[in-house]
């Protein structure tokens, strides 16, 4: 199975390592990681704006921790993409993709998109949140706020 993850991934955190993990663990005929541009990334943050490192250092700590997760020696490729639905509708090599509950709903559009051009729609690996010592859960922005770390520690 080939399979994409796809995010803006900065900063990195726990959720995005289950994400990375399933994604590993269920592609056995390679992962393609989607990073989005920082255009894209800076677009779809507003009207709340927060701080996000750019694409070149997000995608050596990406590669960095797909190095460390990677148990299976998967054929691992970086992406970028530069808008909502990325490469994930017009890519007929893959066939799954590995989504957080927030964004879940994204793949029956994609899907629809796939079928109108003939490709088979994806399955949806849905991975739940990882939650922080609070019980809410671990964000990018949160991390940005200074209110957890990356793992979900809670801070001051």
């Amino acid at each position: 199975m080939r399979v994409a993850v796809a995010g803006t991934f900065g900063p990195l955190h726990d959720g995005h390592r289950a994400m990375f993990e399933a994604a590993l663990e269920r592609g056995d005929e390679g992962v393609v990681v989607g990073l989005s541009s920082d255009e894209f990334a800076r677009e779809t943050r507003r009207p709340n704006p927060r701080p996000i490192p750019p694409y070149e250092e997000r995608k050596r700590r990406v590669e960095a921790t797909l190095d460390e997760l990677d148990e299976r020696n998967r054929e691992v490729e970086i992406r970028r993409f530069g808008d909502e639905h990325g490469f994930a509708d017009d890519d007929p090599s893959l066939d799954a993709l590995v989504v957080s509950p927030e964004t879940d709903e994204e793949v029956a559009a994609i899907n629809r998109r796939r079928t109108d051009r003939g490709m088979e729609p994806l399955e949806s690996v849905v991975v739940p949140y990882a939650y922080a010592e609070d019980g809410e859960p671990i964000s990018s922005t949160r991390i940005v706020n200074g209110e957890i770390d990356e793992h979900g520690t809670l801070l001051g």
